[in-house]
């Protein structure tokens, strides 16, 4: 099967196999060898994620920072309250991402991921015929850059829904570059070089419908995994909760308060932190009886940026890198925008920030976009499996990084 196959037309959406649910859940979605989607019963309470009051944040107050760098270490994940989004419009953004799930399935499909695609609508993209498939369905698309926005996607959507989102990402965007300024300050990473990495960066869209299954403790709705992004912004649409966070071993439940967003760092600023700031594992269970429907918001650096601990981080603190840097070699190629993607949209298992000094630098190929012979194919490349040679020390490309393998 190539890598970029997706689910057969007949099971194109979960969300209608959900309504027809007779012999039970099919094979492709149980799994069994994982860690139990409900939280053990505790003889205390488990914690709850921290909260940020952004009416407590400034430049000048440094009280504030040094709690969200408390945060953003020891949990990586916060609720941000007095955000300054207008309610109205993230009242608006949720009824119109419930209005799309509710949309027929055939209006939904002209949307539909094809193959050698990422963006779109549809499931989890199959890399193997024995690939666990998670319990949603899910809408992503790149929002900027501009001109790497897909024609047949958000130009496209029903007017109400176009203007609404349009209007989201602005404010989204100002929040993102203001929370990454903060962020980097209480770190003490100068904010030029946030706005350097950051500022019309790559930024993306996943909408996720989660259906009610008969089984909840069979399925997973989003497998556990760190986002490979500097933030993610995730904006609760109803009130059926399934968001979960790991800390200390624990699956943590997240109870979002009334017009909260989340807030989690992403595996690109904990390299950015040299370490400090943790890249939270998370994923999502079902429930039995009502669907669960989430709107997520992904920042990255831009396309030509280097990603490696901050140089200005470096300089104040003098503590040794902990990651090497990423290098954007061959910064004007047309491959690189489509490998630089690819580290950021299909890594599932937050190996990015395993990148430790002891890794081999990342690079591209611009000509071949080959890699090294002990590394899998490109996840885009239909094509057997080069056997191994002991002495391979060709640098490790990133979409072999992206499918998850180590450095040989």
């Amino acid at each position: 099967m190539s890598s970029s196959q997706i689910l057969p037309p007949s099971h194109e959406s979960v969300q209608e196999l959900a309504k027809e649910l007779k012999l039970g859940v099919p094979q492709r979605y149980i799994q069994q060898h994982r860690e139990p989607t409900f939280v053990c019963d505790h003889s205390s309470p488990l914690p709850s994620i921290p909260v940020i009051d952004m009416n407590h944040l400034n430049h000048t107050d440094k009280d504030p920072l040094i709690h969200l760098r408390s945060v953003c270490k020891e949990w990586g994940i916060f609720q941000l309250v007095n955000h300054g989004v207008d309610k109205s419009l993230i009242k608006k953004m949720k009824e119109e991402v419930v209005n799309f799930f509710n949309m027929p399935v055939e209006e939904k499909l002209r949307y539909k991921l094809t193959a050698g695609e990422y963006q779109g609508y549809g499931q989890t993209i199959l890399h193997s015929e024995d690939q666990k498939v998670d319990w949603a369905d899910r809408f992503y698309m790149i929002t900027n850059p501009l001109h790497r926005r897909k024609s047949n996607l958000l130009p496209e959507f029903p007017p109400v829904l176009r203007d609404t989102m349009e209007s989201y990402l602005q404010e989204m965007q100002k929040l993102a570059m203001y929370l990454f300024g903060l962020i980097g300050e209480a770190v003490e990473i100068e904010k030029q070089e946030m706005m350097d990495v950051f500022d019309d960066g790559m930024q993306s869209v996943r909408m996720t419908f989660y259906p009610p299954c008969p089984q909840p403790d069979q399925v997973i709705g989003l497998t556990p995994h760190s986002d490979a992004a500097g933030i993610t912004i995730l904006l609760q649409v109803n009130d059926v909760e399934g968001l979960q966070v790991k800390k200390d071993g624990v699956w943590i439940p997240v109870s979002f308060l009334p017009d909260a967003l989340v807030v989690n760092v992403g595996d690109i600023l904990e390299i950015m932190s040299n370490g400090v700031y943790n890249s939270i594992e998370h994923r999502a269970t079902v429930n039995a009886t009502k669907e669960r429907i989430s709107l997520a918001m992904f920042f990255n650096p831009k396309l030509e940026a280097d990603v490696g601990p901050a140089k200005s981080l470096i300089a104040n603190t003098r503590d040794p890198p902990m990651y090497k840097t990423l290098v954007m070699e061959h910064k004007n190629s047309p491959l690189i925008a489509e490998s630089f993607h690819a580290l950021f949209s299909i890594l599932e298992k937050g190996l990015l920030r395993q990148l430790t000094v002891e890794a081999f630098q990342l690079a591209i190929d611009p000509v071949t976009a080959t890699g090294c012979s002990r590394c899998s194919p490109l996840l885009t490349a239909d094509r057997p499996q080069a056997p191994p040679r002991a002495d391979c020390r060709q640098p490790l490309r990133l979409r072999h990084y992206a499918a998850g393998r180590r450095p040989p």
